[in-house]
């Protein structure tokens, strides 16, 4: 079976023997986080650090999860490899894969999923716990940075499916902020116009409760590249709460 080497990464992995799928898949290190299970299979995140690059190395075993791609199961990292692949084809700013490959023995489906870690970045969720501590531009920044974000994505008609603070990364350019995106598992094609588009806004915006009514009009105005008080802003603005009350009170 091929596996996938990200020509970027491929000289370091095979000078640390790690440009196979055996070797990642033996190679011990420490979790970062809990398994997922799930239908009698695993899940599970590392952090590897090699020459100087930050990796997380993702592996699983009979995690499987079924598609119109293959309706009989297959492991879930080779749809969020194929969804990052399809990011980075669109120009959608995302993680990036370094290694990607499937094997099946006795009784097992395994698969490994490596990207590069985004050392330098910080996740929405960490800034929005320190917002009061950052200064009005930066504020201004964050919410701009990812209202733009959320537009390229859908513009490009594609729908995250998971659109949450922990799920955007940003960092700092200047006095601008550059933001992508992590976990694609469940993007999918944007089919269903504004009520794909609002589903997939009103996770992010239910969760980043510190933002006043003033930032989520920023936001939309970048997302809709409107003027803030727009009448196009204000009706997206109403739809948005309508949908996240509902969500709050079922």
């Amino acid at each position: 079976m091929t596996d996938f080497v990200a020509d970027a990464d491929r000289a370091l992995l095979e000078r640390n023997g790690l440009a196979d799928f055996d070797a990642l898949w033996n190679l011990q290190l420490d979790a970062v986080d809990e398994p997922n299970t799930s239908g009698g299979g695993w899940s599970r995140v590392f952090r590897l650090d090699c020459e100087g690059q930050g990796f997380y190395l993702k592996r699983q075993s009979n995690y499987l999860t079924r598609t119109l791609h293959s309706p009989l199961g297959e492991p879930s990292f080779a749809r969020e490899f194929r969804n990052i692949q399809r990011y980075q084809q669109l120009g959608i700013p995302a993680l990036e894969a370094a290694f990607f490959g499937e094997r099946k023995v006795p009784g097992e489906r395994r698969a490994i999923l490596m990207t590069r870690a985004l050392d330098g970045w910080n996740d929405l969720d960490s800034l929005l716990a320190q917002w009061p501590q950052l200064t009005e531009q930066q504020q201004q920044a964050i919410v701009l940075a990812c209202g733009q974000l959320a537009r390229q994505l859908h513009a490009l008609r594609q729908v995250h499916g998971c659109f949450y603070p922990k799920h955007i990364f940003l960092q700092a350019d200047g006095d601008a902020y550059r933001a992508q995106l992590i976990d694609l598992e469940k993007t999918r094609p944007l089919l269903l116009g504004q009520r794909d588009r609002v589903k997939d806004l009103e996770p992010l915006l239910r969760r980043a409760h510190v933002w006043s009514e003033t930032e989520v009009r920023a936001l939309l105005a970048a997302y809709l590249d409107q003027p803030h008080d727009s009448a196009l802003v204000s009706a997206w603005l109403e739809r948005l709460n309508g949908r996240r009350t509902h969500k709050e009170t079922r």
